[in-house]
């Protein structure tokens, strides 16, 4: 059996964000790249003026746009198995409000079909599903607080977690399929190093508003991983510029002139072109002198 990859993601961007050079690398290589994208992100900001009329309080109608985005991002990376967990708006984006302690939290207001009040079992079963169909040996998402708090990251890694369980015994639901056992199931991350390096060199060159308030000397928020914890690195230096366009394709969240444009123009593939993972499920395989593995499938 072929080599093949699952990746569980909340709303259309976030695949990028987190590790759309390490797409765009495997699919080159010939593995197979499966994207489960949770929610149509319906609640997302919208930075493009003449679609502000597609705002859930408005139209309510983003989520189309996004499924756009999301089929030109793909493109880019060259990913052609993408599909939404469930089917398309079978999930809500669930919004979210950020906390006095800078992280986010759950909105005051969650529509009752959104992710986050999601059935775990049902939802879960939904991911069983294309776990049993695809078979991948490896799994990434996010880790238990979602990287910054939003509840549809959460749920994410709730949901992959526990269908990445599920999917293994070979009793249950077989109407789903062959059971069938994830033997590396990792959590995106950002090395803490990395990314301390990138705001030293936009500080040194007079950038004082390219994520406002990060010390590179002082606390780093929840998403950023201290190298300590992480244990493999893809290098997808070579397919930066895949990721690039993919972030650009995202055009109603993403501004070429933001904070992901800013770290690339001044530290380039150093950050972006190169992605962080924290082992969850498996044993680390063979490791670099950095002491990270530098292939998921390392020791498979």
């Amino acid at each position: 059996m072929g080599k093949h990859l699952l990746l569980v993601h909340a709303h259309p961007d976030d695949e990028s964000i987190g590790q759309g050079a390490t797409m765009a690398r495997y699919v080159e290589e010939g593995v197979g790249v499966t994207l489960v994208t949770c929610t149509g992100g319906e609640m997302g900001e919208i930075l493009v003026p003449e679609l502000e009329h597609m705002a859930s309080d408005k139209d309510d109608t983003l989520a189309d746009q996004r499924k756009i985005e999301l089929d030109h991002a793909m493109k880019a990376l060259g990913v052609t198995d993408h599909r939404y967990l469930g089917d398309f708006k079978k999930y809500r984006d669930s919004g979210m409000q950020w906390h006095e302690d800078g992280h986010a939290i759950a909105a005051d207001d969650v529509h009752e079909n959104a992710f986050w009040n999601a059935d775990l079992t049902a939802a879960a079963a939904d991911l069983v599903a294309v776990i049993r169909e695809v078979r991948p040996q490896v799994l990434v998402t996010y880790d238990e607080f979602g990287g910054y708090g939003h509840p549809d990251h959460i749920q994410a890694h709730r949901v992959a977690t526990y269908a990445a369980s599920l999917a293994a015994v070979p009793t249950y639901r077989t109407d789903l399929g062959e059971a069938h056992e994830i033997s590396k199931i990792y959590w995106g991350a950002m090395s803490a190093s990395r990314m301390r390096e990138g705001l030293r060199k936009l500080r040194a060159a007079g950038d004082t508003t390219t994520f406002e308030g990060m010390d590179p000397d002082g606390p780093m928020p929840p998403f950023i991983a201290e190298d300590s914890s992480l244990a493999a690195m893809i290098d997808g230096s070579k397919y930066v510029e895949k990721k690039m366009e993919a972030l650009r394709a995202h055009a109603t969240q993403i501004t070429t002139d933001g904070p992901f444009f800013a770290l690339s123009n001044n530290v380039g593939e150093s950050v972006w072109g190169v992605e962080f993972f924290r082992i969850a499920k498996g044993s680390q395989g063979p490791v670099n002198e950095d002491g990270l593995e530098t292939d998921l499938f390392a020791g498979l």
